[in-house]
């Protein structure tokens, strides 16, 4: 990847770690399967009111339309539900780094996904480094469990799951425009969580302005500013190289957890994040084909 690619899947790790702050902010008022659909809601609307600007065509194809519906409400409707249920049980910190399992999960889904990226030995060696610097950030939690966390930890694994098939799922798209894929993803996930959240939780009664300023940014920057760089992303970098960007978010949300919620920041956590770091670099390559150029 680029410098530039590289400066694109840092910022993506920074939205994502914010949007765990902002869920912890919003579930003190609101139940998570409401927090989805406003959430949906808030991007869809981003995202149509960008192309109209930009006065895209849209696609004809209904089937094509249909689809792209579909993946919004497999890979985001239901997502949406499950990371805001699982911090209900375990930290924002915590819940972040179980998303470190991503780049591995997408790693191994895509060696098998017809016509997906094949996992190269340096590649499988920084995710395993990666996948060692989680396990010393979840540590602490892992040592210390409480009632119901082994429940928020399952349910985010699965959360995580998701967003690795979809990433490959996604690819199958490369011909349409990034800004029509998102527009009709989280239109479709709009459509899917609002009746259900209607049908179950009722209209929401929220009384905190931070709420409701907390609820419009998850909608707008870690949903529809990230999806549609990742949109833009996917077919260039390959979902391999594009969820790596989950291992900033972890960095993220647990400085903002510490600095704003007060959760702790512990130095066995650092070195995890060191580790993490270390995995990255190696499965960008660069560094290792340096390294040969050196030597010989």
């Amino acid at each position: 990847m680029t410098l530039r690619d590289w400066a694109l899947v840092t910022l993506v790790g920074c939205l994502f770690g914010s949007s765990f702050l902002l869920i912890a902010i919003v579930l003190e008022e609101v139940n998570p399967l409401t927090i989805a659909a406003g959430r949906s809601l808030v991007a869809a609307l981003a995202c149509w009111c960008l192309l109209l600007v930009a006065r895209k065509p849209l696609p004809r194809d209904r089937l094509i339309m249909l689809k792209l519906s579909a993946l919004g409400l497999f890979s985001y409707a239901l997502p949406f539900v499950l990371m805001p249920i699982s911090q209900r049980y375990v930290s924002t910190g915590i819940i972040a780094i179980i998303n470190l399992l991503l780049p591995i999960a997408t790693l191994a889904v895509s060696h098998v996904w017809p016509g997906g990226q094949r996992a190269t030995l340096t590649r499988a060696i920084g995710a395993t480094i990666g996948l060692v610097g989680a396990i010393i950030l979840a540590l602490p939690a892992m040592t210390g469990g409480q009632d119901g966390e082994l429940v928020g930890i399952v349910l985010c694994v699965c959360g995580t799951l998701i967003f690795a098939v979809s990433f490959n799922i996604t690819r199958s798209f490369a011909g349409i425009d990034p800004q029509i894929i998102m527009t009709f993803a989280m239109t479709g996930a709009a459509l899917g969580a609002i009746p259900a959240a209607l049908l179950i939780d009722g209209v929401p009664e929220v009384s905190s302005v931070s709420t409701w300023w907390a609820w419009i940014a998850l909608g707008l920057f870690p949903t529809a500013l990230n999806f549609q760089i990742m949109y833009w992303m996917l077919p260039r970098v390959g979902p391999t190289n594009f969820a790596t960007n989950t291992y900033i978010s972890p960095i993220i949300a647990l400085f903002l957890g510490w600095a704003i919620l007060g959760e702790a920041l512990l130095p066995i956590q650092a070195l995890g994040m060191v580790i993490v770091v270390a995995g990255l670099l190696v499965m960008d390559g660069r560094v290792a084909a340096r390294m040969r150029r050196r030597r010989t």
